[in-house]
Parts: C-alpha cells; structure tokens; sequence
C-alpha cells in the first residue's frame, strides 16, 4: 500500500490518463458488446430434460416445444371460412421464415385445444429449426415485424420472452441511472460537505461501469453470458465505487486534518483505509465467485460479473483515486461552505464523543439484552421464509404491456388447455405397429396420472425414436405440474425414455441448484472466515460474522416473501405477484448479503483492530471503531442500497426482487447488525474476540496483516477480562 501511494504521488498524471485512455476505450467498445449477451441460460448442461431436447432436435431438426405463439383475434368466430382464411394467412407469413421448422393451427392438427372458449380466437404454435437462441429471437422479430400490418395478432411464447425482457433490461438499466446518480451525487453532497470529495464517488463509479461492461463484454466473446448480469455489474458497481471512495476519502480527509496535505497523508490512507479496500474487494470477489460453481450459465454470468466488478472497483480505488486524491491534496476540501467544512472537521475530532461512540457504549452497558432482542427480531421477521415457494422465469416475470405476458395470460383464461408447453417422452425403441401399440398403451397409463390432463398417441420421429406428449392440467411451473414430471419418470416405460419439457426443466433446476448448493455455500463461508482471520488474528470475530450475515440473509428473505410472494405493496412497487420468488434469489442474495456484509465488516473490524492493537480495551476499540466509521458506512450503505435499488423500479419482476433485495440486505446489515449486534456480541465476547489458537495465531503472525496508521508499534492490549478493562467504561 506504501508503494502504490508513491507511485500516485509520483505518477499521478500518467496514471489518470491511462485511466481515461480505458475509459474511453469502454466507453466506445463496451456498450456495445454487451448487446451480444443473450437471456438464456438457466439450464444445467448435464440435466434430463436437455438430453431429451436435443435427442428430438436431432432426431427431427426442430426445437421439439413451440418457441413462439401467435394469438388470432377473429371480428366474429374463428372456425366460419372468414375466421379459418385469417388464422391460414398468418401461419403461411410466419411459416415463410427462413428459421420455422413447422406451424400447427387448430386446423392442420392443433384442435379444438387452440380454440378459445368464446370461439373468436385461436392461436398458432410455431416451432424453430436446429438454431440458437440469439438466431430463435432474430427470427422472432423478423416475423414480428412480418406480422406488423395484421390487426388482431399478438405475439408470445419462450422466444418472445426472452426477446422482450432483453429489450426491457436495456432499457430499465438507462432508467435506474438517470434515477441514480442524482441522488447518490446529492447523498454524497451531504456526506462529504464538499463539491469537490462529493463528485468523486459518481466519476469512479462512471469508470467502475464502463470498466465493467468491457471487461463482461469481451468475456461473452469467448463464453456466453447471461444479460441478467449486467444489472448486477450496474448496481454492484455503482456500489462498491461508492463505498471504496468514501472509506479512502474520508480517511484521506481524517490524516489530512493531523499531518496535512502530502505523501504522507496519502501513505497513512492506502495502509489503513487501502487495506480494507484491498480485502474487502476479495472477499466480495470471492463470494460471489461462490456462484459460479452453478453450471446454470445464469448463475455463472452473475458470478463472473461479480468478480469482474469487485477487482475493477478495487483497481480504481486503489490506483486512479490516489492519484487524483494526489493531485488535489488539501483541494479536495475544496467548494464546500464554511459551516459545512466546520461540521466536517468537527465530526473527525469527535472520536469519543461522537453519536456513534455514545451509541455504542450506550449497547454495551447491556450486551446481553441488546443481543438477545436483536436476534429475535430478526429471526421474527425471517419467519416468512419457512414458506417459501420457487418458480422460473417465463412470462410473469414481464410486466402486463409485453405481449408476451398477455399471450401467457390469454392462454392460461381463455384457452380449454394450454398446449404450448407439454411433458414430452422421447424413447429409444424399434419401428413397427408392435411397438406402436404397446406405447399406445403406456401413452395412455401417463394421461390418466394426477396432474394430467391427457397425453397424445406416440409418434415416431425418426428410425428408432418415439415421441409422446403429456399435457399438465395448470401451468407448466405449477407445483402439480412437477409432481407430473416426477410420475412420469418413476413410471415404468416399456423402453429407455427421457423427459423434457417446461416443468422437466424446473425440476432439473432445482435439483441442479440443490446439488451445488453445498459447494457454493461452502465456498462462500471459508472465504469470509479467512479473509477475515487474515486481517483481525481471530478465530471467533469471523465465525461471528457468518452468523450474522445468515441473519441478515433470513431477515431479507423473510421480507421478500412477504412482499412478493404473498402479494403485498404490489400497487407501490408495480407488479404482479406470482405466488413465489424466482429460484436463484436466494442463492443470489446469499453471495451478496455475505460480500456486502463482509464488505462493512471489513471497514468496522480494522478501526477496531486499529485501536485495539494500539492499546485500547475492547470496548472502547468497539466504541472508537464504531464512531469512525459509523457515518460513513451508513452514507455508503444508504448510498449503495440507492444504486441497486433503483432496479426497483425495473419492469422485469426478478430484476426488481433483486434490486429491493439486495437494498434490504445491506441496511439492515450496515445498521441493526453493526450498530446493535456487533457491539454487543462483542461486550460480551471480551478479550475471547482476540482468541485462536497458537498454531493459527503464529501462522497470523506470519502473513497476516500488522501495519498501522501511525507506523509505531501497537501497545499492549488492555484486556483484564469482562469485569474490568472490558467493561463498558474501560479505558486504554
């Protein structure tokens, strides 16, 4: 840290314009490689249903579920000659596309099932060749457009799904910015007291995004990502920027008004506030690296855009902000009213006599209690989360002006039975009216199962392959629709046979995900253990910090439940509920709930360590470390629960479950969990924080972290025990 602040000091000049050169260089090229992300990917490569999708593409050239459905409106009833010549005329359009490998009507084999109860709509299932879903969404738009001058036809379906949220995303994201940066450059106005130290977090987190977008999109060039991913680069960037340049700021700013400004003021920042910039950026990388043992490419993009964010906001606040910070020296404090800068030098001085030092103590004098209310609080408001239900992204997910919401919703009231997303079997067995009739009768055994709404006589496909439909009785995601497939399968086939399907592939998804979620988690939690046994020399500080960032994790998932799968705030937060939360929310709130809550962990426990290594007793390390970083990581997590929480008001129902998620996890951590809960826990752990084992503490001692701001060698610790110079008005 020492030396990177020379070479800002020396270097300052050379190093922004090399940071403007790559901005400038994203700014140009990443834009608009991220357009080439595509929405697809919760699938798990190894999974059933993918087996029996591509042994009926191979077998029949075709993608073997309808990708896109057309609604027809007819001005009297569909089956009259003039009702029956409209529905003609839009499948031969659509069926003049260079990517359609069939179109099923109500009239060329569909039935009455494409028929609407009132009689005067129908729709079109259409299926695409052996392509992509970059080409499937391509087409779909070519007959989109195909389509434009036909009054009456509504566009839905798997494709269009993707299609639209895709276009929805992009144009969500522009929104959440505009909303963003206003406020968070207002926020930071209030924070830092100063025009100058204000405008910083906003022109790093510009960089951070560019920075991020280049880096995803070249990435998606050599593997596909999902386009989920660049909501969270947006928000985790935004965020961690923030959070990075506030803590480097306001430490800038602390050693500016002791050694003023120079080298050494700059020096003193990178080895306390730099350090744990520097671990919390790995530790934010590292949990959510946790995601990226998912082979759902979902999972895995939001992984690797994840890690990509947290090491490019680290090189920012690392390299480009100490050298701007060089640059500005006593500047920085610059533009900021009289009274302002007064206040701002006030609260600096106000080391043991601040809100958050009187608050702290205040905790402290009774640990017990504190902890014990707090926990159950939140364990109270986890509750909901016992009752949590899981669905996928289709339709619902879009908001009700997307034609493909409304085609999903049509079809689940309008129609005797939606067709569009069957069971289906492909079985290995031998050609003949033998074996026709025996999977007849097997056809038959699956129709009549609970959940089924009949099944379809078996086609053969191709030489040695056979096709069988079975048709749920409610939605493909419903949980009847599951327990459908499970059936199914335990049915014994008369031949090898594979299922696939809508409902096949959610029941693959969650098997996947309960597969690796162990890895995962474990992955998460060693991560955070270490990271911070290497900066504190603790054994129990880190294990204590899991625990409450599963608490965290609890409370906000209680919260979601409550609102979005119970319906709740609906006309506040603009949506619709499902009845359930998307599958990969909680595995996606989990690595960032432990990240972020690491990340202010990281900024609380190295003012502690601070004091405590240079004398003070625990509580008043506790008391101390709180008052100096209690402003500015409420600022940051206020800050940062705004950049993500714009997403809230994303149109896309997962988008916003993330946004509002995520928000929720990191107040609640940067406020009841280190205002109540750390205090406490730690008044009541005494000198027990400090303690590990000695193999694990001389292995601290051999690559662990010991600089200290001052540069002078720590005092001894104070400790004498809970009673003494632990209680709650010890002194160092």
């Amino acid at each position: 840290m020492t030396s990177i602040a020379a070479l800002a000091a020396r270097r300052p000049w050379r190093i922004i314009a090399v940071a403007l050169a790559v901005f400038a260089v994203a700014l140009v090229v990443g834009g608009p490689l991220t357009g080439n992300l595509t929405s697809a990917g919760f699938e798990d490569p190894d999974a059933e249903f993918v087996a029996a999708r591509d042994a009926l593409v191979e077998a029949t050239g075709a993608n073997p579920n309808p990708g896109l459905i057309a609604i027809v409106d007819s001005d009297g009833a569909v089956r009259s000659p003039e009702g029956r010549a409209v529905v003609a005329r839009v499948a031969r359009t659509i069926a003049a596309d260079r990517d359609v490998a069939g179109v099923v009507t109500a009239f060329n084999g569909g039935g009455d099932a494409l028929v609407s109860n009132d009689g005067r709509a129908s729709y079109v299932a259409v299926t695409f060749g052996d392509i992509g879903d970059d080409a499937a969404e391509d087409a779909a738009g070519r007959i989109e457009d195909a389509l434009a001058g036909e009054p009456g036809v509504s566009l839905g379906g798997a494709v269009m799904v993707g299609k639209q949220a895709g276009s929805i995303i992009g144009e969500d994201l522009a929104s959440a910015e505009m909303l963003a940066f206003p406020i968070i450059f207002l926020l930071s106005l209030w924070v830092f007291r100063g025009l100058v130290a204000a405008l910083l977090p906003s022109l790093m987190g510009g960089l951070v995004i560019f920075g991020s977008f280049l880096a995803i999109g070249l990435f998606n060039e050599a593997m596909t990502l999902s386009v989920y991913a660049l909501n969270l680069a947006i928000g985790l960037s935004l965020g961690l920027a923030i959070d990075y340049s506030l803590l480097i700021i306001s430490r800038y700013r602390e050693e500016l008004g002791v050694h003023g400004p120079g080298r050494d003021a700059l020096a003193r920042t990178m080895r306390t506030a730099g350090k744990s910039v520097l671990f919390s950026a790995v530790t934010v990388a590292a949990a959510l690296a946790g995601l990226m043992v998912f082979p759902q490419r979902f999972l895995f993009s939001m992984g690797i855009a994840g890690v990509m964010v947290a090491t490019i906001a680290a090189g920012v606040a690392l390299l480009v902000l100490p050298a701007v910070l060089a640059l500005l020296g006593g500047r920085v404090n610059a533009l900021a009213p009289r009274a302002w800068r007064r206040r701002s030098e006030q609260a600096h001085q106000a080391a043991t006599s601040g809100f958050w030092y009187r608050l702290s103590h205040a905790v402290m004098r009774r640990p017990a209690i504190v902890a014990s209310v707090t926990a159950i609080a939140l364990v109270v408001v986890a509750l909901p989360a016992a009752g949590i239900s899981f669905t996928s992204v289709d339709a619902s997910v879009l908001p009700g002006s997307a034609s493909a919401r409304q085609v999903a919703d049509r079809l689940d009231t309008e129609f005797p039975q939606d067709r569009s997303t069957p069971v289906y079997l492909v079985l290995a067995a031998p050609p003949g009216e033998a074996t026709a009739a025996e999977l007849g009768a097997y056809a038959e055994r699956l129709g009549a199962l609970p959940g089924a709404a009949g099944a379809t006589p078996p086609q053969q496909v191709a030489g040695g392959a056979w096709r069988i439909d079975v048709f749920p009785a409610e939605s493909g995601l419903a949980e009847s629709s599951q327990r459908l497939v499970r059936e199914v399968r335990a049915a014994d086939a008369p031949y090898p046979a594979l299922v696939g399907g809508l409902s096949a592939s959610f029941v693959d998804q969650k098997d996947s995900i309960a597969a690796h979620l162990p890895w995962a988690v474990g992955l998460i939690a060693i991560t955070t253990i270490v990271a911070l046994f290497l900066m504190t020399g603790s054994v129990l500080l880190p294990l204590k910090a899991v625990l409450m960032n599963l608490l965290t994790l609890g409370a906000t998932l209680g919260i979601l439940v409550w609102v979005f799968q119970d319906g709740r705030l609906e006309g506040l937060l603009d949506y619709r509920s499902a009845g359930a939360i998307d599958l990969t929310q909680p595995i996606l709130l989990g690595a960032m709930a432990f990240g972020l809550s690491t990340d202010y962990a990281v900024f609380l426990l190295s003012r502690i360590k601070e004091a405590h290594d240079a004398g003070a007793g625990t509580s008043d390390a506790v008391a101390l470390g709180l008052q100096r970083t209690g402003r500015i990581v409420t600022a940051a997590a206020l800050l940062f629960a705004i950049a993500i929480g714009a997403f809230a008001t994303s149109r896309i129902t997962l988008i916003k479950e993330l946004g509002v998620g995520t928000a929720l996890a990191v107040l609640i951590d940067a406020t009841i969990i280190r205002a109540l809960l750390v205090p406490s826990l730690m008044a009541l752990l005494g000198r027990w924080n400090w303690w590990a084992p000695g193999p694990l503490r001389r292995l601290h001692d051999r690559i662990g972290l010991s600089e200290h701001a001052a540069g002078a060698a720590p005092a001894a610790p104070a400790d004498a025990g809970p009673g003494r110079a632990d209680s709650a008005g010890s002194t160092a």
